[in-house]
């Protein structure tokens, strides 16, 4: 608990009141994957999406999935690069397993770069997590052999450095989502983890390894200045009060006791980070006229069905419509989300990840369908081409 005490006890920031209040901003967008800039030991496919990029030893890393298409595939495969400039790239590692493979998540840590990600079927209508798998890049430039660090459905989800130590969520049983039964109520964990080595996983509060049980999975957190951590959860599975998201605040003393208000849209792929006092989210956002996925907030009649066929009409409903990734703002107190802008981004979208830079604003990693080309709906694009891009966010 070292880093959570520090952190909380560091919150609370200097006084702005009376400044200005910074928005954001974003630059021109630039296309990384496929891209001329990479070496020539990356062979990319139709689908390149999920990702996630850090720094190590003053370069820019970045991991990605290629594949034939969203779907799970013995061909994806994922690659590591590293650039000093983030416009060519140097290869680094190939992991291929004759099976999918997804979540690439990188961790910089003692000198050490951690690679972690989830091992999956090659059923393309099935969700089948078959654990994690971690190598790690020592300083000097070898990578260990990839072993298992969690052989059951457990997939990592976020590992960020903040209060002084690693930090990792991720989640249980996920094939819940997918497979309700009439009438069931699915138990997915979701879990909360600290580390001082990189390997080695703790709970981030003792005793509380799990944070949450129900239809919740992608979890992502931040503090608060005043201390308190504020988590946005992603709840396709849903729960006897309904489905889409879930913004949840522990306070300072109690960082575990969730208190959780229901939002019907469902972010997918949240990313959640504190800048100059305020939480902000990046995720998936439905383009519909409500965006929400729980629709029976438009149309009570759906609190008809049992909890299984809410499941699968809300899924159904989802996958036919367009979608963008999205910059969010997350209220640390209302637990309330309000849209600020849309990254340039169609069909299927939105697995972000975030570089900051010296100068206090961030470089933005995602994929996406041809952001200038159709307005695809999800399904569309997740069996058409995606490609990954950069572009900066700063705040003025």
């Amino acid at each position: 608990m070292v880093g959570l005490i520090l952190l909380a006890c560091t919150g609370g920031g200097d006084d702005s009141a009376g400044a200005p209040v910074m928005e954001p901003s974003l630059g021109a967008q630039v296309q990384v994957v496929p891209g001329e800039g990479l070496p020539a030991q990356v062979v990319t496919q139709d689908a390149n999406n999920n990702l996630d990029v850090t720094w190590h030893e003053g370069q820019a890393w970045l991991a990605f999935r290629t594949a034939p298409n969203h779907f799970a595939s013995e061909d994806a495969t994922l690659y590591v690069l590293r650039s000093e400039d983030q416009q060519t790239w140097t290869h680094e590692l190939t992991v291929h397993l004759g099976t999918d493979l997804r979540e690439p998540r990188l961790l910089s840590w003692q000198g050490r770069l951690f690679l972690y990600y989830a091992v999956l079927g090659t059923d393309p209508l099935a969700f089948e997590p078959q654990g994690t798998m971690v190598t790690v890049r020592e300083p000097d430039g070898t990578w260990t052999e990839p072993d298992w660090w969690r052989q059951d459905s457990f997939i990592p989800w976020r590992i960020h450095v903040q209060g002084g130590l690693p930090m990792m969520t991720g989640y249980t049983e996920g094939g819940e989502i997918y497979d309700l039964g009439e009438g069931e109520y699915p138990e997915i964990e979701v879990y909360w983890m600290q580390s001082q080595d990189g390997l080695t996983w703790t709970d981030a509060v003792p005793g509380r390894p799990v944070v949450y049980v129900g239809g919740t999975s992608e979890t992502d957190l931040a503090f608060a200045d005043d201390g308190a951590v504020i988590a946005v959860m992603r709840d396709e599975a849903g729960a006897a009060d309904g489905f889409g998201s879930r913004i949840c605040r522990g306070e300072p003393g109690a960082l575990a006791d969730w208190t959780c208000a229901l939002d019907p849209r469902k972010y997918d792929s949240p990313l959640v980070f504190a800048h100059d006092g305020r939480i902000w989210l990046v995720g998936r956002r439905n383009v519909t006229e409500t965006g929400a996925y729980d629709l029976s907030v438009q149309d009570p009649s759906y609190d008809d069905l049992d909890h299984g066929s809410q499941a699968l009409a809300y899924q159904a409903a989802y996958w036919s419509e367009p979608k963008r990734c999205s910059l969010w703002e997350v209220d640390p107190v209302a637990l309330t989300v309000d849209w600020v802008l849309d990254l340039p981004s169609r069909g299927d979208t939105c697995f972000a990840s975030l570089l900051p830079e010296e100068d206090g604003s961030y470089t933005v990693y995602n994929y996406s369908s041809d952001p200038e080309g159709p307005d695809l709906s999800w399904i569309e694009g997740q069996t058409d081409t995606t490609q990954i891009y950069r572009q900066p966010l700063w705040w003025e």
